[in-house]
């Protein structure tokens, strides 16, 4: 393409709400024919590779974030339609949902604990200050819930967002290594430890795994958020942290 049509591409592209979204689209494209061209290998995961090309291309353009935000924010609406599509999938495995219930139950009150405590723990630690040990303690559920928390516990919600992104992308390298040493090959089992400390992103990853995986990875998810939600301030208020 000649370079002057580029030029005016850009142009117009700059001076609408499109340039987020067309970065967006474009980015995770990219991204994701990396991830398959190299056999789907979990350290190019296509998350984290968009959010560097996005990163680099508003810092090589300076376009500030909120005119970026100004076309992504259409992929930030379709989260929500996307999150309750998540019920079709576990729709498919409710039998054996009813079946563990219990199992779940435990898991989940369990995982969320260490999620949270475990990472305010380590960073008291190493000499983080409250404000920022606070902001880690949410950082295992998904974002837009994790700030809300995050705010309300006396965190910073900017950091949580950052540390909330990074969870799960290291969630969706690791996990299936993880599950890989530890012999664990039950799909619902790994569905519920990939949800719950990996969110969104880890379940994405379970899905390119196998349905069960996936289903069970966005039941965790969902659950997950609503437990934190709940018990988080009670357990940093009888750690004395609040």
């Amino acid at each position: 393409m000649p370079e002057q049509d580029l030029s005016t591409i850009w142009v117009y592209l700059s001076t609408t709400p499109l340039v987020g979204l067309t970065a967006t689209l474009i980015a995770y494209g990219m991204a994701y024919r990396l991830y398959i061209y190299a056999n789907s290998h979990p350290l190019l995961n296509p998350v984290f590779i968009a959010i560097t090309l996005l990163i680099g291309f508003l810092l090589l353009t300076g376009t500030p974030y909120e005119k970026y935000f100004e076309g992504g924010q259409f992929i930030h609406f379709l989260l929500g339609p996307a999150t309750v599509a998540l019920a079709v999938p576990l729709y498919q495995q409710f039998h054996k949902v009813k079946k563990l219930w219990l199992p779940i139950l435990v898991a989940l009150v369990c995982g969320v604990t260490l999620a949270a405590m475990s990472a305010v723990a380590i960073a008291g630690f190493l000499g983080a200050s409250l404000q920022t040990q606070l902001s880690m303690a949410p950082k295992s559920v998904t974002a837009p819930v994790a700030m809300g928390i995050s705010e309300q516990i006396g965190g910073l919600p900017s950091l949580t967002a950052v540390l909330v992104v990074a969870t799960g992308i290291i969630g969706a390298v690791i996990g299936t290594h993880i599950f890989s040493i530890m012999k664990i090959k039950d799909d619902s089992i790994k569905g519920i430890a990939m949800g719950v400390t990996a969110h969104g992103i880890g379940t994405a990853r379970a899905f390119q795994v196998s349905k069960e995986m996936g289903a069970f990875s966005g039941l965790a998810m969902a659950l997950a958020t609503f437990t934190t939600a709940f018990i988080l301030p009670w357990l940093l208020e009888l750690a004395g942290l609040i």
